[in-house]
C-alpha cells in the first residue's frame, strides 16, 4: 500500500477576491481584531508599573519576564486562557484580576514543547480569584492530554479571601488543581515547580506532587504563614522561617533544590528538561520537512468574512493552513456540505474536518442547491466515518466550525438525524487522539456539539474575533421567543398599534442581548472557549498542537501510513 498522496489545493489572493471585495473584508476584520489586541494588552499589564515595581523591589522578576527567560530564543509563546475574569471586578474595591491572576501558556524549552502555569506576581501576590483555579485545571488537562511536560512557576499568596466562596469548594475548586498534579504523575507526565516568593496554603501545595521542587531565597511554602499562627509577633516568627528553603531543602525534604534568585531556579528548571527525552517530531515526519503554506497565513484576514452571512471557499482557508498547501481531500463527492481530508501541518499528518460555505449540490434533488453551514444525513455519516477512521489510525484530527446546525423539518427527520447526529457525538466523545477545534465564525445549537465543541473536550480550543458562539442567532431567538405573538410568516399579530411597538422593543432587546451574548470576548471571560486568536495567528497555533500531539511516543496509537484503514474507505467509496 503507498503512502498517501497530497494534491496542490488554494490560489493566489487576487483569483479568490477582487480589490474592492478584499479591502471591505480585510477592513472589516481589522476592526473586529483592535478589541482583541487591546485586551491582551490589557490583560498584560497586570498591575500595571505599581505592581511591577512592587515585584522589583523584592529582587523579584515578573511573570512574563520569567517566561521570557524560560522559553527558547525562537520559541513563541502561547498563552491560553487570556481573556479569563477580562475586567470583572471583585470585592468592595472593585479589584480586577487580569487573567485571573495567573498566565497559562505552551511554549518550548530545549526544542520541547511545555506548558507553563505561572502565578502573576503583579497581582495581588499572585493570588488565586475566582475561575483562577478552572484556569489552572484546564491548562493541567491540556498537558495530560498530550503529554507535555508542565512547568510551574510559584508566587502564590492563596486565595483573594474576599471571594474565597467562589473558588474553595465545588468539583473544580482550588482543590481540584492537586489532584490533577497527582493525575499528571499518575500518567508520567513531567512535573518540574519552581517556587519564587510566597507559596501559601493551596499555593504550598501546588508544587509538592512535582517531580523536582526548586526554591529561591526568596521562597517560602506554609500551610499557613506567620500571620495566622498564635504567638508568632512574640516570638518573632516569620513565614520564611517557618518553611523557608533552609527548612524544606534542609529538613523537610518537602523540595529537592535550593537556588539563589529567580535566573538561577529558571536556569535550573531548563536543565531539567534537557534531559527528558527529546521529541518525537521528527521521526513522525516520516522523513519530510515541514513546509509553510505556498500561500501567505496574513491572506487569511481578508479571505474569511467579518460578516457571516458572506460566503467563501473553505478550501481557501485550508490551503493556507497546512504544509505546502497540499491536501487529499477524502469522499469528495458525498455530503459536499462538509470537507474532510488528509494534510500535513509541520510535516506531520491530521485530518480535517471543516464546514463548506455558501451553496452546495442537494442530491435529493438534481439540479437544486441547498446551503452548507447545516448538517445533512451525508454530511454527518461522512464526519462520523473520517473521524473513527482518523482515531483509529492515530491521526490528529482538527475541526474547522462555521455551522449553524443541524437540518430541521419532517423531512431530516425521516432521514433519521437524531441517530445519525448520536453516532458523531459517540465518535466525537470516544475519540482518543488529540482533537482541536478551531471556531471560525458561527458555532450555533448542536451542530456546535456534533463538530467537537469544547463539551466534547477536544484539547485546544479556539475562537477568533468573529466567532459566534451561541444556541442560534439574536433574530432566530427572538422569533422563538415571541412565537405565539407571530404569524407564519414571523410578523407581528397585535390589534393596536401600542401593542405592535411592545412587541416589536421586545423582540428587538432580546436580539441585542443575544448579539452581546455571542461576542467571543464574553465566551473566553467565562471560559467557554480556551483563547481568542487573530485568524493570521492560526497557522502558528496549529504548528505547535501538531507538534505537541505528535512529541512524545508511546502513549497511544499511531500507526504507519501505508496501513491506515483510511485506504480502505477511500477505496469502498469509490465512485463508479
Amino acid at each position: 500500500m503507498a503512502k498517501i498522496l497530497l494534491h496542490a489545493i488554494g490560489h493566489e489572493r487576487d483569483q479568490v477576491l477582487d480589490e474592492p471585495t478584499w479591502d471591505r473584508q480585510l477592513a472589516l476584520m481589522q476592526e473586529r481584531e483592535a478589541p482583541i489586541t487591546d485586551g491582551r494588552a490589557w490583560v498584560a499589564d497586570g498591575w500595571g508599573d505599581k505592581g511591577r515595581a512592587r515585584v522589583h523591589r523584592k529582587g523579584k522578576l515578573t511573570v512574563w519576564e520569567r517566561i521570557e527567560q524560560l522559553r527558547d530564543a525562537d520559541a513563541p509563546v502561547l498563552p491560553v486562557g487570556t481573556f479569563v475574569n477580562y475586567q470583572l471586578e471583585f470585592g468592595d474595591r472593585k479589584q480586577t484580576s487580569p487573567g485571573a491572576g495567573v498566565v497559562t501558556a505552551f511554549t518550548r524549552v530545549h526544542d520541547r514543547w511545555v506548558m507553563v502555569i505561572a502565578n502573576d506576581n503583579t497581582v495581588a501576590s499572585g493570588s488565586w480569584w475566582p475561575k483562577t483555579p478552572e484556569k489552572i485545571i484546564r491548562a493541567q488537562v491540556m498537558a495530560e492530554r498530550l503529554r507535555v511536560p508542565v512547568l510551574y512557576l510559584v508566587d502564590c499568596s492563596g486565595l483573594f479571601l474576599p471571594e474565597q466562596a467562589n473558588t474553595f469548594p465545588g468539583a473544580k475548586g482550588a482543590g481540584h488543581i492537586f489532584k490533577r498534579n497527582a493525575v499528571l504523575s499518575a500518567a508520567g507526565v513531567p512535573q518540574i515547580a519552581g517556587v519564587f516568593g510566597d507559596c501559601i496554603a493551596g499555593g504550598g501545595y501546588m508544587p509538592l506532587i512535582s517531580d523536582k521542587v526548586y526554591m529561591t531565597e526568596q521562597a517560602y511554602m506554609v500551610i499557613a504563614g506567620a500571620a495566622l499562627i498564635k504567638g508568632a509577633k512574640s516570638q518573632q516568627m516569620t513565614s520564611h522561617g517557618i518553611g523557608g528553603a533552609d527548612v524544606h531543602v534542609g529538613v523537610s525534604g518537602c523540595a529537592d533544590f535550593r537556588v539563589p534568585d529567580d535566573e538561577h531556579c529558571i536556569a535550573a528548571m531548563r536543565r531539567e528538561v534537557a534531559d527528558l527525552p527529546s521529541s518525537a517530531v521528527a521521526y513522525y515526519r516520516y522523513g519530510v520537512d515541514a513546509a509553510p503554506p505556498r500561500f501567505p497565513a496574513s491572506d487569511l484576514t481578508g479571505l474569511l468574512p467579518a460578516d457571516h452571512r458572506v460566503a467563501y471557499d473553505a478550501r481557501e482557508l485550508i490551503a493556507r493552513l497546512v504544509d505546502a498547501s497540499l491536501f487529499q481531500e477524502v469522499l469528495p463527492d458525498r455530503g459536499t456540505e462538509v470537507i474532510t481530508g488528509i494534510a500535513r501541518i509541520s510535516g506531520l499528518y491530521v485530518g480535517i474536518l471543516a464546514n463548506a460555505s455558501g451553496l452546495v449540490d442537494d442530491p435529493n434533488k438534481p439540479g437544486a442547491k441547498r446551503p452548507s453551514g447545516i448538517l445533512y444525513k451525508q454530511g454527518i455519516a461522512k464526519l462520523s466515518a473520517f473521524s473513527r477512521a482518523c482515531n483509529d489510525d492515530g491521526i490528529p484530527i482538527l475541526w474547522l466550525q462555521d455551522i449553524s446546525g443541524f437540518d430541521i423539518g419532517p423531512e431530516a427527520e425521516r432521514h433519521g438525524l437524531l441517530g445519525y447526529g448520536s453516532s458523531l457525538i459517540y465518535a466525537n466523545s470516544t475519540n482518543t487522539v488529540p482533537m482541536a477545534t478551531v471556531l471560525l465564525r458561527k458555532a450555533s445549537g448542536a451542530g456546535y456539539y456534533a463538530m467537537a465543541g469544547l463539551p466534547y473536550d477536544p484539547v485546544l480550543q479556539l475562537s477568533t474575533p468573529v466567532t459566534r458562539l451561541a444556541v442560534m442567532e439574536g433574530r432566530t431567538l427572538s422569533i422563538g421567543a415571541f412565537n405565539t405573538k407571530l404569524d407564519d410568516n414571523f410578523e407581528i399579530l397585535a390589534d393596536t398599534e401600542e401593542e405592535r411597538a411592545k412587541i416589536a422593543a421586545g423582540m428587538k432587546a432580546v436580539e441585542q442581548r443575544i448579539e452581546a451574548d455571542m461576542a467571543p470576548i464574553n465566551a473566553a471571560r467565562q471560559m467557554d472557549t480556551d483563547e481568542i486568536v487573530l485568524v493570521s495567528e492560526l497557522r502558528e497555533r496549529l504548528v505547535a498542537w501538531a507538534e505537541m500531539a505528535y512529541q512524545t511516543y508511546g502513549h497511544r496509537r499511531i500507526k504507519n501510513p501505508r496501513i491506515w484503514s483510511l485506504h480502505d474507505l477511500a477505496v469502498l467509496t469509490e465512485l463508479r
